[in-house]
């Protein structure tokens, strides 16, 4: 065991600022623009830092009239209800200066000559911290926090000093660099995949042979047995991210004792908002729920084909059109199914194999390094927050 001095503090010592969303007559459906001031929501606090896949916006006028739920780069972010113990940090290099909280979270802000904000984030990422928020959660009814600005604030921790809290945050920001350049190469692979499946088969009336998706894949209908899945191999609408950016692993499993089932080439993407833009490649046998569909391609020789055809901006936009329902629209799945695709010949189809297959791989061995990463990250996180593992004993 290391010695490393901490202070006992209360975190309104250390809080300059404090505020919720708004109320819910504040901010309705209604309110919401195509684009403008963004909103965070949970979808933006899968991890450590509030995340740019942003669906929501309002305009500046009325994010300014909701001045106090303005959040800023430095705030922490933390969810009120629903999904409970979610907290992040909004990082200097985010894409806006500001966002709007929603009626789900509040923000705060901290002294910065006495906190450094990641490594709090950190802390409370742990089970100890974890356990301090979730302390004051309301035991029945809706998931939700009581009091949470009151009792976030009476939050007792132990806290080192200013440097040796960067030190500590040091080691798990350079997994974190790694872990997100991983992902910014896998984004751009799936760019350029995307880039060469429009420029080869986009224009559907120029191509050879012209069929329906239908002809190159079907609706899965096979099952797994829920004990077979673990929370990487489980996919839902609610842990798929929106913007094409994946998937995170799932919070629970379904209670069912089945789901349907995918294999390794199927291609997953969330029924439910399809203007979300949500989608997965499958690499391994896994499942997912009622609101995913699974594509299973009729060969196997048309996996990535299909992926890439499923990825476009084009086909989302096809499957809005059809979608049914107004504030929960559904794809329709027979409409999906009549979507236009060229049908490539044996010899363009081995072509365009030859590029897509090594990518998708090398997307699929990112995925695998990042999963190894967060692992070894979750392991130390603990460790070097009590003290347990001295920052110097590391080597990077």
């Amino acid at each position: 065991m290391v010695s490393m001095m901490f202070n006992e503090i209360e975190l309104s010592s250390v809080i300059t600022d404090i505020a919720a969303g708004p109320f819910g007559s504040n901010l309705k459906v209604s309110c919401f623009v195509p684009y403008g001031f963004p909103i965070i929501d949970g979808a933006n606090l899968k991890g450590f830092k509030v995340t740019d896949n942003l669906t929501k916006f309002v305009t500046e006028e009325k994010a300014r009239s909701l001045s106090r739920s303005i959040a800023r780069r430095g705030d922490v972010i933390i969810t009120i209800s629903g999904t409970l113990g979610q907290i992040a940090y909004i990082p200097d290099d985010s894409m806006f200066e500001e966002y709007l909280c929603s009626q789900r979270q509040f923000r705060v802000s901290f002294d910065s000559s006495r906190v450094y904000v990641p490594y709090l984030v950190f802390y409370f990422h742990t089970n100890e911290g974890q356990g301090k928020i979730l302390s004051f959660a309301n035991q029945t009814g809706v998931p939700a926090l009581s009091q949470p600005l009151k009792n976030f604030r009476k939050i007792r921790i132990q806290l080192p000093s200013y440097t040796e809290q960067r030190r500590i945050a040091s080691v798990i920001e350079a997994i974190n660099d790694k872990i997100e350049c991983n992902q910014k190469v896998n984004d751009n692979l799936a760019e350029l995949l995307q880039t060469v499946y429009q420029e080869r088969f986009g224009d559907v009336s120029a191509a050879g042979e012209q069929g329906k998706l239908l002809d190159i894949c079907f609706y899965s209908k096979d099952r797994v047995a829920v004990s077979e899945l673990n929370t990487s191999t489980y996919f839902s609408t609610e842990n798929m991210l929106p913007g094409k950016a994946g998937a995170t692993e799932a919070a629970s499993l379904p209670t069912t004792p089945q789901t349907t089932a995918c294999h390794n080439g199927d291609t997953l993407i969330s029924n439910i908002r399809p203007y979300f833009k949500k989608i997965v490649y499958c690499n391994d046998e896994c499942g997912c729920s009622t609101d995913v569909l699974c594509f299973t391609p009729v060969q196997s020789k048309y996996a990535a084909y299909l992926f890439s055809t499923l990825y476009a901006d084009k086909f989302f936009a096809f499957m809005v059109t059809g979608s049914k329902g107004t504030k929960m629209p559904r794809g329709d799945k027979q409409q999906i199914m009549s979507y236009p695709v060229a049908l490539p010949s044996e010899e363009e189809l081995k072509e365009f194999n030859a590029l897509a297959l090594p990518v998708l791989a090398k997307i699929h061995s990112n995925k695998a390094e990042n999963k190894r990463l967060s692992a070894t990250r979750d392991a130390l996180l603990p460790k070097l927050m009590s003290g347990e593992i001295d920052v110097s004993d590391i080597q990077f």
